[in-house]
């Protein structure tokens, strides 16, 4: 799997957390908030590839980029970031050695928790 550093989404994610478009909620929150399948889709349908691809702070070039599959490591509801998805993507590229998501997750990270 080749999965590599999403840059258009890190600077949305940025320019989401310098905007207060964040929701700091608890590291264990993600399973509630984050968007379900059908939300997913819906989004994809309405607003295009573009702006989905914009949620996911990782891109796996296995899966052809007009696939769900294709992007990986959500960090929001397609409204605002969630502090509870950055960690959760921060632990999952640890866990499979994607250190240059993994360090840009938690630089995101820290910037949500500055305030």
């Amino acid at each position: 799997m080749t999965v590599k550093l999403n840059k258009k989404a890190l600077d949305h994610a940025k320019r989401l957390v310098r905007d207060g478009k964040v929701v700091k909620d608890s590291r264990d929150d993600w399973s509630e908030h984050a968007p379900s399948a059908k939300d997913e889709s819906a989004f994809l349908d309405k607003h295009g590839r573009s702006e989905y691809s914009k949620w996911f702070l990782g891109v796996d070039d296995d899966h052809p980029d007009d696939q769900k599959g294709h992007y990986k490591f959500p960090i929001g509801d397609f409204k605002k970031i969630h502090r509870c998805g950055v960690i959760s993507a921060e632990s999952r590229a640890g866990q499979y050695d994607y250190d240059d998501i993994r360090d840009a997750l938690g630089k995101l990270l820290e910037k949500i928790d500055e305030d």
